[in-house]
């Protein structure tokens, strides 16, 4: 069986599943949001500040940066020059 020959299989499956929900008659029923949506708002702004903190440029550290020149070798271990690294 070919990896096309799978995909398409689970293609149908997934397909024939969700058309069996679908199909399925139930009563319409009103509720109110609940919790879900502010824990889920909740993870969300989470992440975004999260991710908003960790990129930016300040180290967790001391509050500054250590910056110097270090010597730079090519493969084959000869110097090349240096270049400023700042940690």
């Amino acid at each position: 069986m070919s990896i096309k020959t799978k995909i398409f299989a689970v293609a149908l499956t997934a397909l024939t599943l969700t058309g069996s929900v679908v199909a399925t008659t139930s009563q319409a029923q009103a509720k109110p949001l609940g919790w879900g949506v502010g824990v889920g708002l909740g993870i969300a702004t989470a992440a975004v500040v999260g991710s908003a903190i960790a990129a930016s440029n300040d180290p967790y550290y001391n509050r500054y940066h250590r910056c110097g020149w270090a010597a730079q070798y090519n493969a084959f271990g000869q110097y090349v020059g240096r270049v400023r690294t700042c940690f």
